[in-house]
């Protein structure tokens, strides 16, 4: 069954396609009159040929000239007017997309773990480029061709046919064009896709390639696809150049073929001489949006493409969030009957977990690989959907709060610790405008105000690429400090210790009775023993089911010699 759009996502989608409908038409109104002028280039030469060059008369010469400039002038101010509209149309349309989109995005990849975000930022990126570029104006230009087309019949009803019989032979060779190209297009695009796709995988990782000696194997590899990628568009080349150079002759052709046309009917009396010249610029003009609009149209298929992935993302993806912020609160944590399965899983990997927390408990989490401990962690923290049941602080959904004032509520240190592009302060403030007071604390309840003393520039060393690089612990301890910034009500501690030594063990097991002393639930998941002695109680997860839970010692006494015990359970006896 096809999810349907909540209303937010729903509203900016529809205003997104309005913004563009009326700008469009407004478009369209403009390239009416703009093709009515491009008209005052040659009737100016018809006049001049019939009027001036017979009579001779400087006057009417100067009137034409003054007419045409006049003419010309609003051209190039509505010209001006509709790249504007536009421009305004693309700015209006990624003003209303870029949050929700990004928002939707960053969930997309929470729930799927698929990164979506760059192909949302490309899409939109690909969108704007086709509202500002010429191949949106195309069609535009295609549908007023009838008012060239009956100027050309008012001259002469054969100028009209042969203008009418040259715009279908150049749609038919265009359309040619594209069922020769499109294939091999299609074929190496997807070849290039996937050979950047593959480099940039192996790049992550380069140390692995380096020091087993695969770079050579890798290389060739890499040439093999890349021959493969650049045969295919040397088919695509050969073909669209082939067509290319026929259809240009062909409008050589076609403009050969008008102005013989024009000089039998001037020889027998039929037209006038200037008529001959105008009408060779007026079928020209007719027939430029036909003779790219296969290249258009390709550009309108891919900027619907990337509304489809956008609308896609916004429809499916798009969480459904509170709007107004929750005051911050201090109560317990309730766990009641979670389920989660991943999307397109029947299989869920939390099964019915219920329990509670109060404020001043530290909750140890084992349980062997792929028991569901790091989902639990991310179904505590809100960032997935629970498939049924759910997760309250102090009665509030987690999942459904608001964002910003859920932030001030908790603290999260996932196993992969990341930290973005900036100073250190800046990654202990989460990326907001830094108290330095507040920053100064955090660094100090984590240990880690001394060590980011030895580091060059302090709490304004920058991280990221181009920045200092950071040993796995360092990042750990700093991703630490942001965890407690602001003394979060609820912390979420992912293998806090994994890349600690024995003094960064003493120091997190500190902070952790700290914050316990002020009244935060604080719930640890790891294997190492040696942190699970600062935990109030225990939970051991199997197949995303609770097999035990209770205070620590408690716990670890009911665990029978046959039960193969987690190393962590074991080591907080």
């Amino acid at each position: 069954m096809t999810k349907m759009a909540h209303p937010e996502a729903a509203e900016t989608l529809h205003q997104g396609r309005r913004a563009f409908a009326s700008g469009i038409a407004y478009a369209g109104a403009l390239s009416a009159i703009i093709n009515v002028l491009q008209l005052t280039v040659p009737l100016f030469m018809l006049q001049v040929h019939d009027r001036v060059v017979n009579s001779q008369s400087t006057d009417t010469l100067i009137m034409l000239i003054i007419v045409s400039v006049i003419g010309l002038a609003i051209y190039c101010i509505l010209d001006y007017v509709r790249a504007l509209t536009y421009q305004v149309m693309a700015s209006k349309l990624i003003r209303k997309l870029n949050l929700p989109v990004l928002e939707a995005a960053i969930s997309a990849s929470v729930t799927k773990g698929i990164s979506k975000s760059s192909q949302a930022i490309r899409d939109l990126n690909d969108i704007r480029s086709f509202i500002v570029g010429n191949a949106i104006s195309v069609p535009l230009e295609a549908f007023w061709a009838p008012i060239f087309l009956a100027v050309l019949f008012a001259l002469h009803w054969l100028y009209g046919l042969v203008a009418l019989t040259s715009a279908v032979i150049i749609i038919s060779l265009s359309l040619l064009s594209d069922f020769l190209t499109r294939r091999a297009m299609k074929r190496a695009n997807e070849s290039s896709l996937h050979n950047i796709s593959e480099i940039g995988g192996t790049l992550r990782h380069a140390e692995a390639v380096e020091a087993m000696g695969m770079l050579p194997a890798l290389s060739e590899r890499w040439r093999l696809s890349q021959l493969h990628t650049q045969d295919l568009l040397d088919v695509v080349t050969r073909r669209s150049r082939a067509m290319a150079s026929f259809t240009r002759t062909c409008r050589y052709v076609m403009q050969i073929a008008v102005l013989s046309v024009g000089a039998i009917l001037v020889i027998r009396q039929e037209v006038s001489p200037g008529s001959m010249v105008a009408s060779s610029i007026i079928m020209g003009r007719m027939l430029l949006p036909f003779d790219s609009m296969v290249d258009g149209w390709r550009q309108w298929v891919l900027a619907m493409a990337a509304w489809k992935n956008v609308k896609a993302l916004l429809e499916h993806q798009a969480p459904k969030r509170e709007t107004r912020p929750t005051p911050r609160t201090q109560g317990e944590l309730t766990v009641d009957r979670l389920v989660f399965a991943p999307p397109g899983s029947d299989v869920p990997v939390l099964k019915g977990l219920s329990f509670t927390l109060r404020p001043g408990e530290v909750l140890g989490i084992v349980g062997p690989s792929a028991a569901g401990k790091s989902t639990l962690a991310r179904a505590l923290i809100g960032v997935i959907k629970p498939t049924s049941g759910g997760v309250y602080l102090d009665g509030n959904n987690v999942y459904l709060w608001e964002r910003g004032s859920f932030g001030d509520m908790v603290g999260y240190l996932p196993q992969s610790v990341s930290l973005l592009d900036g100073t250190i302060r800046d990654n202990i403030a989460r990326m907001r405008e830094a108290d330095p007071r507040l920053v100064l604390e955090a660094a100090r309840l984590a240990d880690v105000h001394d060590m980011i003393g030895r580091l060059p520039l302090g709490y304004d060393t920058m991280l990221g690429d181009g920045g200092h690089a950071l040993s796995g612990g360092q990042r750990q301890r700093i991703g630490l400090a942001r965890a407690v910034y602001g003394r979060p009500r609820l912390i979420v501690l992912d293998e806090p210790n994994s890349n600690l030594d024995t003094d960064g063990e003493r120091a997190l097991v500190r902070t952790i009775e700290t914050l316990r002393a002020d009244g935060a639930i604080i719930i640890l998941i790891a294997h190492r023993p040696s942190v699970m002695q600062a935990a109030d109680k225990l939970m051991v997860l199997q197949e995303g089911r609770i097999s035990q839970f209770g205070p620590r010692t408690s716990v670890v006494s009911a665990i029978t010699p046959g039960e193969k015990p987690m190393a962590a359970v074991k080591g907080s006896a």
